[in-house]
């Protein structure tokens, strides 16, 4: 076997390996994770498991980023050509509500799940789900004060306190999803993000 294809064979096993771990995790949390079903799931030994990643906690770090990852690509990548300002608040926020309503995230929301799960627990993951979460909402921050700016939003509208309360209508909304099984939620959130993005928030 020559050094390339080698490579080449040890990256699609890698993926290979993160996806599964991403899929059991969605539904049974980032600790859920155990490297010994891992392993029967892929037909692999344990050690060849591990061996791609060298410690559980890495691994867990490797599916968060795929998950963080994925998210890029089904929420914000999907609204770039929507204007800046209000419209691509609405075009994100509505992408986020369609991807936990759209099945293929059992636990709903991976990044929301992992960070309820880690909040209270500091080390690399708590740190890898802050960063993640923080680039977010600077995002979200931004694309407010480019509505302000744009006198689609009131001046005095305080970006912060926008940005908190509409993530606090996506987290609702995925609990309702997720626990009450609520078919109204998704309507419901977005008729609050409506709201929020026509008469801003005042802190």
């Amino acid at each position: 076997m020559s050094p390339r294809k080698s490579a080449v064979e040890t990256v699609a096993t890698r993926t290979r390996i993160i996806e599964c771990a991403l899929a059991m995790a969605s539904a049974e949390g980032l600790e859920g994770l155990t490297i010994g079903r891992l392993a029967t799931d892929l037909g692999m030994s344990k050690a060849g498991v591990i061996g791609h990643f060298g410690t559980k906690e890495a691994l867990q770090l490797a599916t968060l980023d795929a998950a963080v990852e994925a998210f890029r690509l089904r929420v914000p990548a999907r609204a770039v050509g929507a204007k800046p300002g209000v419209q691509r608040l609405a075009a994100v926020f509505g992408e986020w509500i369609d991807y936990m309503q759209d099945g293929k995230a059992p636990g709903g929301c991976f990044v929301t799940s992992v960070a309820t799960e880690f909040d209270g627990r500091p080390g690399p993951i708590r740190d890898a789900v802050l960063a993640a979460l923080s680039s977010w909402s600077a995002y979200v921050i931004g694309e407010i004060r480019a509505a302000v700016d744009a006198g689609e939003l009131p001046p005095e509208t305080d970006a912060d306190q926008l940005a908190f309360e509409l993530h606090g209508v996506v987290l609702a909304a995925d609990q309702a999803i997720q626990l009450h099984h609520d078919p109204a939620a998704p309507t419901r959130a977005r008729r609050a993000i409506t709201r929020l993005l026509t008469t801003g928030a005042h802190g």
